[in-house]
């Protein structure tokens, strides 16, 4: 049988261009979980996938409750079926926030851009 691979904390901050503190806070908030051997922390394919999830969702404006709870339906046990359908919710959720953000912020450059074009208007030459 073969061993599981671990990975040293050393080598997960390098393969996900984050800090040794960003993986203990994610630790501090249950989201991975590494073996620990002494001090040593070792994380296991289960903690790669698992901050892979996290850091995605953290760029596309997920909170870590939403993660969190996206995360702990992978155990589910129904072939991450759940998982999948409160991913595409709250995925859509995030997509509607941003495109009314857009908006607001199209409506409010058209009123800055269009002060901007007063205010020339009325330069002394």
């Amino acid at each position: 049988m073969l061993s599981a691979r671990r990975y040293s904390i050393g080598e997960m901050c390098e393969a996900f261009a984050v800090t040794a503190r960003a993986l203990r806070f994610y630790e501090d908030e249950q989201l991975i979980a590494p073996e620990r051997r002494g001090t040593t922390r070792l994380y296991t394919d289960r903690d790669r996938a698992r901050l892979a999830w996290i850091l995605r969702g953290k760029r596309v404006g997920l909170s870590l409750a939403d993660i969190k709870e996206l995360l702990d339906l992978y155990d589910v046990g129904d072939g991450r079926e759940t998982q999948r359908v409160k991913t595409i919710e709250r995925c859509q959720e995030q997509v509607d926030r941003l495109e009314r953000q857009r908006v607001d912020i199209d409506a409010t450059l058209a009123e800055l851009n269009e002060f901007i074009s007063l205010l020339k208007g009325q330069e002394r030459n």
